[in-house]
């Protein structure tokens, strides 16, 4: 079903990503992202709920229909009408979502471990009878008993599943302890195995890799890192990241990101902020003289990666902290040449600037200073 790159990608922007508080998309703008998340080489994207009848339904189908490369999954509970839903859409594969820890049998669902265990089996089986590849979902994962969920994935695995979703439900996970877990789960069932994690500790990324180390090869991602509370592993985040610190392949585009994650920012109202890794407008900004100097003689001194990857690029910031040879490198563009004495005049003048205008200056202003400076005046004194 997923094509054999290191890892690959189910994507799950247009499920978990909508579940984000506040967050809607309408049916056109879903058709849109997933032909986005499909140029951008994303192999499986799940589409919804198809249970949820109405809209959501509708544009399952829909996507199903569209003629993507990427393969369409329908998102289920361990239920067989659940199932039939998802087949009525005619998608190609079914992810099949049932509680793996104690708290959520017991304190949830209000039924036992041999009831979740019947369940998975019974819908398993009903989807690989229709043809579907089949994702089993053990939510709760991380705080499931390791025997018990070990049982739980082997049942799946009997009943035909082809691979099994880990999820760090409330993102409480550690990347030491997701690692030994998940090493575990692939040594003694040899099933397939994706991450999906959820980032309230802030480590959403970092479990992701940790099991993507540990032998899993499915990364369950969401444009923006969008899901419930704050959020899920962010597809560009953890796409790259394999890349460029793991040297794993995951067909992903690192160009085609950008377009993406504008187009997903912009309808579900959450802006890419500033540092936004692979993304932000300050990924490659640079004002602190020392770094700053260093990125001029050679952009390899303080950045991890070439910023044209992600069709970004290298910028000087000039402001409080920046440091002569910014000045005097931004002055040369202009045919300027200063002095180390009119450098260091006009370093004063610029960290005064910046501190009352709260915010870097432009080459211009840099310029209309330097010709103050040169004319004996300083708007900063008396």
């Amino acid at each position: 079903m997923l094509s054999k790159t290191d890892v690959a990608v189910c994507d799950t922007t247009l499920r978990d990503g909508e579940q984000a508080a506040g967050v809607v998309f309408s049916n056109l703008e879903k058709y849109r992202i997933a032909q986005l998340l499909d140029d951008a080489g994303v192999q499986q994207i799940e589409a919804g709920i198809p249970t949820m009848g109405a809209e959501e339904k509708v544009a399952v189908k829909h996507i199903a229909r569209m003629g993507l490369s990427a393969s369409v999954l329908g998102w289920n509970r361990a239920d067989v009408h659940d199932i039939e839903t998802s087949i009525d859409c005619g998608v190609d594969s079914v992810a099949i979502s049932m509680s793996a820890s104690d708290i959520h049998i017991q304190n949830k669902l209000k039924k036992d471990r041999e009831w979740v265990l019947s369940q998975i089996a019974e819908s398993v089986e009903f989807a690989k009878s229709h043809g579907l590849y089949v994702s089993c979902n053990g939510e709760d994962s991380s705080r499931a008993d390791m025997d018990f969920l070990l049982q739980f994935v082997r049942t799946a695995k009997d009943a035909g599943a082809d691979r099994f979703r880990y999820c760090d439900t409330i993102g409480r996970e550690t990347p030491w302890n997701i690692y030994e877990r998940v090493k575990r789960i692939r040594e003694e069932t040899g099933i397939e195995v994706e991450m999906h994690t959820h980032n309230d500790f802030g480590m959403a990324n970092a479990n992701c890799l940790a099991g993507v180390h540990a032998g899993a090869r499915v990364m369950s991602t969401t444009v923006l890192g969008l899901g419930e509370r704050t959020g899920n592993v962010a597809l560009e985040e953890c796409t790259m990241s394999c890349q460029l610190l793991m040297g794993k392949t995951t067909g992903i585009d690192p160009l085609r990101l950008r377009p993406l994650a504008e187009f997903v920012s912009e309808a579900a109202d959450r802006p890419i902020y500033v540092q936004k890794p692979f993304l932000g407008a300050n990924c490659f900004s640079h004002e602190a003289g020392i770094h700053a100097d260093g990125i001029i003689k050679d952009p390899l001194n303080y950045e991890p990666y070439d910023p044209k990857i992600v069709g970004l690029e290298s910028k000087i910031v000039i402001g409080k902290h920046s440091g002569r040879n910014t000045l005097v490198n931004d002055l040369k563009k202009r045919e300027v040449d200063l002095s180390p004495d009119e450098a260091a005049a006009l370093l004063e003048m610029v960290r005064h600037a910046a501190v009352q205008l709260h915010r870097p200056l432009s080459s211009d202003e840099l310029y209309f200073l330097y010709r103050d400076m040169r004319k004996g005046v300083d708007p900063f004194k008396e």
